[in-house]
């Protein structure tokens, strides 16, 4: 059994975390943590997360001893804020850890992004060029190799798994910038209230234009540039993202549906489920580990649409992907089933 520690617990995705832990055959629950500081430390996370009710009663406990930690867990699984991250990372790798970043402090490999987009300047350069990107389906030979794996943002993860069969297979006139619009339910945002996340104020809406963080990391891991548009809507989960990209000349219909077959043709290893024709719908996938994908090509053009629930697939059940993946698990061990 390999001891699994959750630091930033007490928000969505640890919950979610914490039932897959408990749920996998070949982990064990170490600890549950949240910052020294936090209004949280004490409590037990049934109490903020009723579903974990009678499965998962652990306390929260304040995180003021990482030499504890280290001396308990084999993983780790950071679900904290990006600059939490940037400072704990290290800590854990060094003592020889594996760890699990949710956060966005190593996905892109450039020092300005982090400087631009996130308001710190990066100072871990080597573990940032060491840190594995977690999508799963793209990358599990890394990740089978990986102490430290970068788990991908939520927006990227459904327009990454759209887009990359098309562009590997060279089908893509990427001169004409591929066009990702996506909505988001209001749990992206974290459980702390704000009015900027209360369904009495949120209306569908587009946020970030042009300036979103995860427009350069979706760029980056794609190799072409694109033009990304997130949207906030009034529903608490699930991601829906609409793309449009222009074909090269002479691909046909038949062309794009044979790459996207040939990307994702292990419906047992992977967690994508192709839909050909038909749209993806949020409700599909919500609660599920999965990405869906649909497609249609008219002319030159093709428009695919990608959901993903944004608190497993964007984040959770990704991560746990690659546990999976990295320790020689099935990788949708606690995920289906």
């Amino acid at each position: 059994m390999l001891n699994t520690s959750i630091i930033g617990a007490s928000g969505y995705t640890g919950a979610e975390l914490a039932a897959m832990v408990l749920k996998h055959p070949h982990l064990q629950l170490a600890g549950l943590y949240v910052s020294e500081n936090s209004l949280d430390a004490g409590k037990a996370i049934s109490e903020l997360h009723g579903q974990l009710r009678g499965r998962v009663d652990l306390p929260l406990q304040p995180l003021t001893d990482t030499a504890a930690v280290v001396n308990t867990s084999d993983i780790v699984l950071l679900a904290t804020a990006h600059e939490v991250s940037h400072e704990l990372a290290p800590i854990f790798l060094e003592a020889g850890c594996q760890v699990f970043d949710l956060s966005g402090a190593f996905r892109v490999k450039s020092d300005d992004f982090y400087t631009q987009y996130y308001g710190f300047a990066h100072q871990y350069a080597q573990w940032l060029d060491e840190a594995v990107y977690g999508l799963a389906e793209w990358n599990s030979d890394a990740i089978r190799q990986a102490q430290f794996v970068a788990v991908p943002g939520c927006y990227p993860t459904a327009a990454q798994l759209a887009l990359k069969p098309l562009l590997a297979a060279g089908l893509l006139d990427t001169q004409q910038w591929p066009v990702i619009n996506a909505v988001s339910g209001v749990s992206g945002a974290g459980r702390k209230a704000s009015m900027a996340n209360s369904f009495c104020e949120v209306s569908l809406q587009a946020y970030g234009v042009f300036n979103h963080r995860h427009q350069p990391e979706i760029s980056a891991h794609l190799g072409t540039d694109v033009i990304f548009t997130p949207h906030l809507g009034n529903f608490k989960r699930g991601i829906l993202a609409t793309i449009t990209a222009r074909l090269a000349a002479g691909v046909t219909p038949e062309a794009v549906s044979e790459a996207m077959s040939a990307a994702y043709h292990q419906p047992g290893e992977q967690a994508v489920r192709l839909l050909g024709h038909q749209a993806a719908r949020l409700q599909d996938v919500v609660n599920t580990c999965f990405c869906d994908i649909g497609w249609q090509v008219q002319g030159q053009h093709v428009i695919l649409t990608s959901a993903i629930d944004n608190l497993l697939k964007g984040a959770s059940s990704q991560a746990m992907q690659c546990i999976n993946i990295r320790n020689g698990f099935a990788p949708l061990t606690a995920l289906v089933g």
